[in-house]
């Protein structure tokens, strides 16, 4: 279990790196703008240090959910479907029993 929550909290650490890159398009996701992705970011950090499972964070890693909307939108759609597959992986991974 250990390995899945680091795993799960270094792809939320490569996804928030990737959001918080000056020039990022906003436009086309749920995100206001970058702080507000951040915060979103950091939440589900916070809740993966302390033992949880960040739930809202499938929406935010989904096909058109608003982080793919930015990648698309800023030119990192490639690194986001990779940011995708370690997320999905890390979350599998968090979920089987130990």
């Amino acid at each position: 279990m250990q390995d899945a929550t680091a795993a799960l909290l270094a792809v939320l650490a490569d996804v928030r790196a990737m959001l918080a890159r000056p020039g990022n398009d906003y436009t086309w996701s749920s995100f206001i703008d970058a702080g507000t992705a951040l915060e979103e970011i950091d939440e589900a950090i916070a809740v993966v240090r302390a033992g949880g499972t960040p739930t809202a964070c499938g929406v935010l890693f989904a096909p058109t959910g608003p982080i793919q909307e930015v990648a698309l939108s800023s030119g990192w759609g490639d690194e986001f479907l990779d940011l995708a597959d370690r997320f999905d992986a890390a979350m599998l991974a968090a979920r089987r029993p130990s």
